[in-house]
């Protein structure tokens, strides 16, 4: 591997960017890891950790919510319209299904913390349920990446390139989901 030199304070910078909230971080994260000479695994490998880093510091937070939720009945009632609401949520994703690829899904279409809250109210344990959630976070993280780069290889503007991605990040699911959603039937007059 001549040439080969990796730059490790710039994978602390794409490690600093995949800890970026909603996925916000990965168009630029990759391209900083692509320019530096990071070989994909460790880019990969680098976006796991940010999601385990992520899963240690958000599951104390979700279980103190569950447990502030089981003792305040006013709380218990809003968690069990959440946890409907969850149930919807998985349901717009893979029908019927709770399984587990149901609650992939949940957090590849949405995000990390919302797989794993799903996973958690359908009784998923802190390993599985995270498994679940950084499995979809994973395949998020995949396509967001191979899209980046392939759309920079034509562009061959960074800048451009992570501004088109994170548009097309917030554009395009709203936009499946309004094409989703069943016409309205015209009312029946009498």
């Amino acid at each position: 591997m001549s040439g080969f030199h990796l730059n490790y304070p710039n994978l602390l910078e794409v490690f600093k960017l995949f800890l970026l909230p909603v996925g916000g971080g990965i168009p630029a994260g990759v391209l900083l890891a692509r320019d530096s000479g990071v070989a994909w695994p460790v880019t990969a490998g680098t976006y796991l950790v940010s999601d385990l880093v992520l899963a240690l510091a958000f599951e104390p937070v979700l279980r103190f919510f569950a447990w502030c939720f089981s003792k305040v009945p006013a709380l218990s009632r809003f968690a069990a319209a959440l946890k409907t609401a969850n149930a919807r949520s998985v349901n717009q994703f893979a029908g019927t299904s709770t399984g587990p690829l149901a609650l992939v899904l949940v957090s590849f279409g949405v995000d990390p913390m919302t797989g794993r809250s799903t996973a958690l109210a359908a009784g998923h344990g802190f390993i599985a349920g995270w498994a679940l959630a950084i499995a979809g976070d994973l395949l998020y993280f995949a396509v967001i990446a191979l899209t980046t780069l392939k759309l920079n290889h034509y562009l061959k503007d960074p800048t451009t390139t992570v501004g088109l991605v994170l548009a097309a990040m917030l554009l395009v699911p709203m936009l499946l989901r309004r094409f989703r959603r069943p016409a309205c039937s015209p009312a029946v007059k009498s």
